[in-house]
């Protein structure tokens, strides 16, 4: 018997081995089209980036991809997220791109990954990680040894990570990026593109296929394609669609025609509309595209969002809300929308009506008021928190390894200024300027490196304090000025023309545990000298808030309004859920998944760095359960009322997985497995059986 089982196990292994090596995917040139398995294949996909859903959410978004009748799914690898630190890699929870691979491949979607090491997405500094701007005149993307040496390491661990995942092994990936858009980017250095490809063959295989993504134009292909690498365009809402693959035509004249961003929606900007696209229209040029036999990927499927500092911003410098909702078919928070029907309507005509039913919207919560309690000012904070850097002139957030979030600089007067003016040219990219003492300062105003007049009229005292509070908006993602991305301060300040030398420089730090100290030292200090809960705010100072509430059940998604706040950063337990500017807009509510919430007491903690709306009264935020983030910009700045939320899907949908569905796959795989079972007895009972012992 001991006998029968060894060798059963052997011919398990045989078959699977051979299963794997049957698993093949590649272009066939003759008939233009993709080959998988030896039969033409033809994807509709979506994007989604896994680094802008919780973890906990990849399965309840990919379901929903598959049910809309897709067969695949796209996304973008954000090299930052995952070596945060230089030679440190992370791919655990969040960052465990292993499992949303598998994820997808539960669901039968294939996966077109989108390496990099460059991405755009409107991520912070496209992808690349801050630290590389350590480097003194460092050219990202280009063959700057100092990056290719980076880059070689960062491909090398993330390949052997991956590359079990393979078509070709077992996984879902059957394309692979060569970096990213780079006919838009001036460098044009082939030998680059040529050193990610021979890298990327050496350590996938010569058989995977490769491909670049450019515009819809010659002059984008001529920098952004090299041989071996197979050349696709991207485009939006067109209704001749032959007139967008006639520029692929140009660089391949053979193979399927691959649109490999097709635009569903498209991005915002602090201070600019929401932005949105007719759904009619996104489908209707869907379905053309389709009918020539087009491989399709709509970007997005599902936009996300930009936790924590993770936004980037567009040239001429304008950086991206935390929403990145991207007015797609699965909103922010997943939610099944009209465009998400519309298309699923269009895919069907293609793929088949899907075997799994749509899943609900998840459920959301609205959770009402929660009273805030001052904390401090954060200049205060940050100095009892950290040492500061001393330099003769003011150094950058990357010289001191600090490259998120903020910066202060402090210098002390030696002798009085009345009515000077400070100059603050150099600021990367919103300066709050405070003079006084570490425990009490007045602001002088505020500075943002757009504003037309940076300089502002200071008066101070002897050993008085100047602090320049600077935020870093997020680097820029796209374009040529790559290079220029440098945060803080980055060129001397000057008083009435006279430069200031002696600085000290924090990175202030917003971990969980650096707060969660300050807190409890300080709720400490609140109940020893029984001062009061609710004291005053320093007028017009950057502070720390805090507030408490309890839930009884569990907790479920919902929304935070920050229309009474001005501007800064939100937490949630310790988790930074992102930026919040409501009167700029459009966006006004922060998406805060149920994953950052617990039963029980939970806490929401702000750095609000401008003004609060309401230091004359209590103050307080609120939970919602509907999104706001399409509030209408004025040219007063003011905040007018908002235009109609996006509308979700409200039909009669199932929340799992058809039942019947279930069952009758459950009962195939049971056969399929007896009926191997079964065969495998009798071999080993048979004279091959003999053979082969």
């Amino acid at each position: 018997m001991g006998q029968r089982i060894i060798l059963t196990l052997f011919l398990i292994i045989g078959i699977c081995h051979f299963c794997f090596a049957s698993r093949s995917f590649g272009i066939d040139l003759v008939n233009d089209t993709f080959i998988k398995d030896g039969e033409a294949f033809r994807y509709i996909s979506g994007s989604i980036h896994y680094s802008r859903v919780p973890y906990q959410y990849w399965d309840d978004r990919l379901h929903k991809i598959a049910a809309a009748g897709l067969n695949a799914v796209q996304t973008y690898v954000p090299w930052n997220a995952h070596e945060t630190v230089e030679g440190v890699y992370d791919f655990k929870k969040q960052n465990n791109i292993v499992q949303f691979l598998k994820i997808a491949q539960k669901y039968d979607l294939v996966v077109i990954l989108r390496p990099g090491p460059y991405i755009c997405a409107e991520w912070e500094f496209g992808g690349l990680p801050a630290w590389l701007l350590k480097y003194p005149n460092m050219k990202v993307r280009t063959s700057d040894p100092n990056y290719i040496n980076s880059v070689k390491r960062w491909m090398t661990a993330l390949y052997t990570e991956i590359s079990s995942m393979l078509y070709k092994n077992g996984g879902p990936i059957i394309t692979v990026q060569i970096e990213n858009e780079y006919g838009s980017y001036p460098a044009c250095d082939y030998d680059y593109l040529n050193m990610l490809k021979n890298l990327t063959q050496s350590l996938l295989g010569d058989d995977v296929v490769l491909f670049s993504t450019d515009g819809d134009g010659d002059g984008y292909l001529k920098c952004g394609t090299i041989p071996g690498v197979y050349a696709t365009v991207d485009f939006g809402i067109t209704y001749t669609p032959e007139k967008n693959f006639a520029i692929q035509r140009h660089k391949e004249p053979h193979g399927p025609l691959v649109n490999s961003e097709y635009y569903t929606g498209w991005l915002d900007h602090w201070g600019q509309n929401h932005s949105t696209v007719p759904t009619t229209a996104v489908a209707k040029s869907l379905d053309l595209q389709l009918a020539l036999g087009a491989n399709v990927n709509m970007y997005m499927f599902e936009g996300g969002t930009n936790f924590g500092f993770w936004n980037g911003a567009n040239y001429p410098y304008h950086p991206v809300p935390t929403s990145y909702d991207y007015d797609a078919p699965l909103t922010e928070a997943g939610d099944i929308t009209d465009k998400y029907i519309q298309i699923r309507n269009v895919a069907i005509k293609y793929n088949g009506v899907p075997k799994i039913k749509i899943p609900a919207s998840t459920l959301k919560a609205k959770y009402g008021k929660v009273n805030i309690t001052y904390m401090g000012n954060l200049v205060s904070y940050i100095k009892s928190t950290v040492n500061g850097s001393m330099s003769t002139f003011p150094l950058t957030m990357e010289n001191i390894d600090h490259y998120y979030g903020f910066i202060l600089y402090e210098y002390q007067f030696t002798s009085p200024v009345k009515s000077s003016v400070l100059d603050l040219s150099g600021v990367r990219d919103r300066a709050h300027v405070l003079i006084g003492t570490q425990y009490n300062q007045q602001s002088y105003g505020i500075v943002d490196r757009n504003d037309n007049n940076q300089t502002v009229i200071i008066n101070a005292e002897v050993d008085e304090y100047l602090y320049i509070l600077v935020e870093n908006m997020g680097r820029i993602n796209y374009g040529g000025q790559m290079n220029e991305n440098l945060k803080g301060i980055i060129s001397n300040v000057t008083i009435d023309g006279g430069l200031l030398t002696q600085w000290y420089q924090y990175g202030v730090p917003l971990s969980d545990n650096d707060l969660d100290k300050y807190f409890n030292s300080r709720l400490a200090k609140m109940v020893k000298s029984a001062e009061p809960v609710n004291v005053s705010f320093m007028s017009g100072t950057p502070n720390i808030v805090r507030g408490t509430f309890t839930l009884a059940d569990e907790p479920r998604d919902t929304y935070l309004d920050m229309s009474m706040w001005t501007k800064g950063v939100a937490f949630i337990n310790g988790v930074n859920i992102g930026r919040y500017w409501p009167h700029m807009g459009p966006q006004v509510r922060l998406y805060v998944p149920k994953y950052a919430l617990r039963q029980g007491e939970n806490t929401v903690s702000l750095i609000e760095v401008e003004k609060c709306l309401c230091e004359a009264k209590p103050c307080y935020i609120e939970f919602y359960d509907t999104p706001l983030i399409n509030a209408t910009i004025p040219s007063d700045g003011s905040m007018k009322t908002p235009i109609t939320d996006k509308m979700t899907y409200r039909g009669d949908l199932s929340q799992n997985i058809d039942a019947n569905y279930i069952n009758n796959n459950a009962k195939v795989q049971q056969s399929v497995i007896q009926i191997i079972y079964d065969w495998l007895m009798v071999l080993v009972d048979s004279k091959w059986g003999i053979l082969l012992l």
